[in-house]
């Protein structure tokens, strides 16, 4: 088995660290990480068994595979840390939003490279990521789509700019749930329903409609199927999705994904 090694100790690189170990994808002793916060890597350590590193540029001369999980805005400093021990066949993966594999090939050279853009779900293994691989990295992608399968669904895509796409799709996409189960609840308080039971019954209303779609899609059924199921002429139901229609809730829906789609074209500098 080979090793990994996670510069940068966040909520995601957590996320999949305790995803990889738990499907057995790699072992504790095989898992290094590096972070600036001694209190953070004491307890990824104490919590996951895993090797901690002070050092990043000793990090990326032990492992066979890199994961990039700082922040954007680190990525330049982390990446001259470590241009110098990075082993040549070694996997670059990296989870920063908006720094593209030329980013990165700039600085380490002509090295494999697979750009992923995962979501929050993945904290509780069920996320939905989308990955991109360089040319040199493409016969190494099942390495790396094993990695994100532990944490959700893990998805290629055969061109970097379509992360962008992903990203206004399933990157941002929860705030766009979060945000209608957080309107729900107030229409429901609005209507008289005490605030805990209104909250309960639209977090178990999300969650079964969302397990109810994954559960039909696997049976070739559409959520529009779906809705059409559970709309009869002349009821609520109908006459609920009646306003939405007369407020456009449709395009309103595009609208917001293109613009999310516009920005992370901007955050990445992408031209082509």
């Amino acid at each position: 088995m080979d090793t990994i090694g996670f510069l940068g100790g966040g909520n995601m690189a957590e996320a999949l660290i305790k995803g990889i170990i738990t499907a057995d994808v790699y072992k504790p002793e095989n898992v290094f990480i590096s972070d600036i916060r001694a209190k953070r890597l004491d307890f990824l350590e104490k919590q996951y068994g895993v090797q901690v590193v002070d050092d990043n540029a000793e990090l990326a001369a032990k492992v066979e595979t890199l994961l990039l999980s700082v922040k954007p805005q680190n990525m330049t400093e982390v990446l001259q840390d470590v241009k110098d021990t990075i082993k040549k066949d070694t996997l670059v993966i990296s989870i920063a939003a908006g720094i593209r594999t030329a980013n990165i090939a700039a600085v380490l050279g002509d090295i494999a490279i697979v750009r992923v853009m995962p979501n929050t779900p993945a904290l509780i293994g069920e996320g939905a990521g989308a990955l991109f691989a360089t040319e040199k990295a493409r016969p190494m992608m099942e390495r790396a789509k094993s990695i994100f399968s532990a944490v959700g669904e893990a998805v290629v895509v055969d061109r970097e700019e379509l992360i962008d796409a992903v990203t206004a799709v399933s990157g941002s996409g929860p705030a766009y749930y979060f945000l209608l189960t957080e309107e729900i609840i107030k229409a429901g308080v609005e209507l008289g329903l005490p605030d805990d039971i209104a909250r309960k019954l639209v977090l178990q209303t999300a969650k079964g409609a969302a397990l109810l779609a994954v559960e039909a899609d696997k049976k070739g059924e559409t959520v529009a199927e779906l809705r059409r199921k559970v709309t009869s002429p002349g009821g609520t139901t109908e006459a609920a999705l009646k306003v939405f229609a007369d407020g456009k809730f449709g395009p309103l829906i595009a609208q917001a994904v293109k613009k999310a789609h516009s920005r992370s074209r901007q955050l990445s500098n992408y031209s082509g």
